[in-house]
């Protein structure tokens, strides 16, 4: 369904402190500690550029529907982004870290907006593209072992905000790689994304977070 399609886009579209402060004491399982967790994030993923396949599951509790899509993902720091789904129809999200654009080819439509606004706080899986943001905008917790061979942390937004209530983090234990974001708003809807082929390129050119209105279509701007 479409509406999932943009409400899944502006959750997303996704690691200032103490050295141990941004983790919050808790429930903790016997293996690396929380803060552990996030340096070694911070090694693999800070100012890096990634690149991935995912498949999206976002859910609508209040009518039970749930919406699936796939595609691939490029992140470039800080802040830059190019997700373009494949299925169930195609389109892409893009940002270079000041605007935001959702290109719909078939409906000849781009929406723009401010990316700030949208992912400002590293909301969603967008904080990949700047991993500090899960110190500086987060509280920090590592939740008990929920599935065999990966870490979880509970992201909790210090400044909340109808849109986004929490986010977990399902972190491979081998490879220390980000393997599911699923982020949660305040009515208990939810986005999952789940990331495979991920490869970390020397580098992405700045161009591919940057996009071209094409002549004649409709252009939609987002309100902040």
């Amino acid at each position: 369904m479409r509406f999932l399609g943009y409400t899944a886009a502006i959750c997303l579209v996704f690691l200032a402190a103490g050295e141990a402060a941004f983790c919050e004491p808790g429930r903790q399982n016997p293996d690396l500690p929380c803060q552990d967790i996030i340096q070694r994030l911070e090694s693999r993923y800070k100012g890096t550029d990634i690149q991935a396949g995912f498949t999206q599951e976002s859910t609508l509790e209040a009518m039970d529907i749930t919406d699936t899509a796939t595609g691939r993902v490029w992140f470039k720091y800080p802040g830059m982004m190019r997700w373009e789904y494949e299925t169930p129809d195609a389109h892409a999200i893009i940002t270079d870290g000041e605007t935001l654009w959702i290109y719909r080819p078939e409906d000849k439509q781009v929406i723009v907006g401010d990316a700030l606004a949208y992912f400002g706080n590293g909301k969603g899986a967008s904080f990949l593209s700047n991993i500090e943001l899960v110190k500086e905008e987060f509280k920090v917790e590592k939740l008990p072992e929920q599935k065999e061979g990966f870490y979880t942390l509970e992201l909790i937004p210090r400044e909340k905000t109808l849109d986004l209530a929490k986010i977990l983090m399902h972190i491979d234990k081998k490879s220390l790689l980000v393997r599911h974001v699923v982020t949660e708003n305040a009515y208990n809807d939810k986005t999952r994304i789940s990331f495979e082929d991920i490869r970390f390129p020397d580098a992405l050119s700045g161009e591919r977070f940057h996009f071209d209105i094409p002549p004649g279509a409709d252009v939609v701007q987002l309100d902040k």
